[in-house]
């Protein structure tokens, strides 16, 4: 779901920066993988049923429990060994380098009748 991994992508000279906010999440929850030119980030938090053994009932509850992925073509060219990954204040920041196989292919649109 987007709006539980906001997301930046910065162009930069050499690359581009990616910022995914994961508040609340530690980096033992985040899981980055690169597979077919697509860079995919997961992250799963295990909120336990809080007082669900107490009885306890809620008024509201906000918190989702569960996995959450994005994924972002960054191209074929790169392995995993070019992509920088830093966790911190829950802010994931990735660091692709720019290689001219990144780039998306041309969109051609599809005339509507």
């Amino acid at each position: 779901e987007t709006r539980l991994m906001r997301t930046d992508i910065r162009d930069t000279e050499g690359g581009y920066e990616f910022c995914v906010d994961l508040p609340g999440f530690r980096k033992e929850d985040v899981d980055v993988d690169l597979r077919n030119g697509y860079l995919t980030v997961r992250a799963k938090n295990d909120y336990e049923e809080d007082g669900a053994s107490s009885g306890a009932k809620y008024l509201r509850r906000e918190r989702y429990a569960g996995t959450f992925s994005r994924s972002f073509y960054v191209g074929e060219g790169i392995s995993e060994d070019e992509i920088r990954a830093k966790f911190e204040n829950g802010t994931l920041m990735l660091s692709v380098p720019k290689k001219d196989s990144a780039a998306l292919p041309e969109r051609k649109r599809i005339a509507i009748e």
